[in-house]
């Protein structure tokens, strides 16, 4: 008994000392409010003097572009779904799965490859003008709110198409065959019945999409548009002015916790929508055959996404590679993949080892800590990079401060300590969904016959529960190794001396307009990216059979 009692508070002890570690760039944030000595008073002159100069840029901007991509993952995420859900066309079961492989490309990459072939040095434009005779711009400047926007849409519009084509696939298939036997036309039947039912799968996808955007760096840096993570970024490299980081990144903190509150609600009422016996039917009793016309838009409205999210940006990329190929750095690319993959890896498998640890205390106990942990860790991928270095920089530097003599910030900054952890904060939220839901097959009676046995906790985990993991051990520790790939905001500041990754080189290489050599790095990200993309791919196919 006091050995059990004993393991019980250590194992309290651990999820406290987790949730301190994965929340700390967020309370960290929030401390730099705290009217501290002279702080207080020069945080609220810092803010004044943002207030009148840049706040508002940032603020208009930023708006403005959640309220275009709000907008465009929208119309393209519910237009896509309906037509793969509730229509039938040739062609159909190839557009389900291919409507996916924007997911592949980071938003990044996709704007270095259309600035690369529509700037007005690019082969379009050029071979236009040498074409027409013209001198001038064949076209307007693609860097721009605008130009964002558009790669967003196609990059992130799979996210409103997943939850919206399994919100109708799943709860509309009674009430659309009741309205048809009624009398209802098409038309009537998707606008008064189906639309409705995906409304809040919509929200939710919409909320992530712009959580998404809002986390973004790369393609605002390189397009020059003033964004809070830019901002937050100009602040703290550029000025040298951590406090003014700290409080635009509070801002940003702000409004992710607004669209995270917004995307609980429209998943909340997501579990509201379904009706009992929705999956008995089939998903193919009402889908509507098209004439000729018809399929040709439906193939457009299909086609067009997955032409501007993947086909075009990868034949973009493929041209100066090609081209090129000579003259790339091959010599250096060995590096920069083994260093993506190196902390790819042990980003991974920390992430699991705590995600396993997380979902398993909460199996075992109902104790608040437990509980508390598991809610924080899944905020962590909600939380933006740039928050999340801001958060670590900024204890570092009060540590550093007050004991010089541990070089705490030599530990943060020039080895990988650092950046992994920014990295767990961010990514064990992913290692924790996909244990959670390799548990949620997991019949209780097997502890119980377990502890029936004799077998303690960990004898529990390393016997019963390990094997049965093993596939989702496998997937949580994919989906973190593919994230950290891509991720580019925490790593462009936190990376050790020397350890320049793939998405690290390829921002360099494009934002010194060497776009033909980042061209490498990027399709090296690509591949990367499919992977669960085909796995996703894979899974939804069985569960539509």
């Amino acid at each position: 008994m006091p050995h059990s009692s004993f393991s019980s508070s250590l194992s309290r002890w651990v999820l406290l000392l987790v949730i301190a570690a994965l929340m700390l760039p967020v309370l960290a944030v929030l401390a730099s409010w705290l009217p501290v000595g002279d702080s207080g008073a020069l945080a609220a002159t810092i803010l004044q003097e943002m207030a009148s100069t840049v706040l508002p840029d940032y603020v208009g901007t930023t708006l403005l572009l959640c309220f275009l991509v709000t907008v465009g993952v929208s119309l393209v995420g519910l237009s896509t779904a309906v037509a793969v859900t509730l229509l039938e066309f040739p062609g159909r079961r190839v557009f389900e799965w291919a409507l996916l492989l924007p997911l592949a490309m980071p938003a990044y990459v996709v704007a270095y490859a259309y600035t690369d072939f529509l700037q007005f040095g690019g082969p379009l434009q050029t071979g236009l003008r040498s074409a027409l005779g013209a001198q001038g711009r064949m076209f307007p400047e693609v860097r721009n709110v605008a130009g964002a926007a558009w790669v967003f849409t196609f990059t992130l519009y799979p996210y409103v198409y997943l939850l919206a084509r399994t919100a109708l696939g799943e709860r509309t298939v009674h009430l659309m065959e009741a309205a048809r036997l009624m009398g209802a036309p098409i038309g009537r039947r998707m606008r008064e019945v189906a639309l409705p039912l995906a409304r809040p799968a919509v929200a939710a996808g919409v909320a992530l999409a712009l959580m998404e955007t809002l986390a973004d760096f790369g393609v605002s840096s390189y397009f020059g548009i003033q964004t809070f993570t830019a901002g937050i970024y100009k602040a703290w490299l550029t000025m040298d002015n951590r406090i003014a980081a700290a409080q635009l990144a509070t801002l940003l903190l702000v409004l992710v916790a607004i669209l995270l509150g917004l995307e609980r609600r429209a998943q909340y009422r997501m579990r509201f929508a379904v009706t009992k016996g929705a999956r008995s039917g089939s998903t193919d009793a009402q889908a509507v055959a098209l004439n000729g016309r018809q399929r040709g838009v439906v193939w457009l409205v299909c086609s067009v996404p997955i032409l501007m999210g993947f086909v075009l940006p990868v034949l973009f990329m493929l041209r100066p590679l090609t081209t090129d190929w000579a003259t790339l750095p091959w010599s250096r690319f060995g590096e920069w993949a083994l260093n993506s993959v190196r902390l790819g890896a042990v980003t991974a498998a920390l992430a699991v080892g705590v995600g396993l640890v997380l979902a398993f205390s909460v199996r075992r106990s109902s104790h608040w800590a437990a509980r508390t942990a598991v809610q924080l860790a899944s905020l962590g991928y909600a939380i933006p990079g740039a928050v999340v270095v801001v958060g670590l920089l900024l204890p570092v530097g009060w540590l550093q401060a007050w004991a010089p003599d541990w070089q705490v910030g030599y530990w943060v900054t020039a080895t990988a300590v650092g950046i992994v952890w920014a990295y767990l904060v961010r990514f064990c939220a992913v290692a924790l969904q996909a244990l959670q839901s390799g548990y949620a097959r997991l019949s209780v009676s097997l502890d119980e016959s377990a502890s029936m046995l004799g077998a303690s906790g960990l004898q529990t985990l390393v016997r019963v529960h390990w094997p049965l993991l093993r596939r989702s051990v496998a997937v949580a520790g994919l989906l973190v190794f593919v994230d950290v790939m891509k991720e580019l905001p925490a790593t462009l500041v936190l990376r050790p001396f020397n350890s320049d990754t793939l998405a690290v080189v390829a921002y360099q290489l494009a934002r010194d307009e060497r776009l033909g050599e980042a061209a490498l790095p990027c399709l090296a990200l690509v591949l990367v990216g499919l992977i669960p993309v085909m796995l996703l791919s894979r899974t939804l196919r069985v569960a539509d059979r």
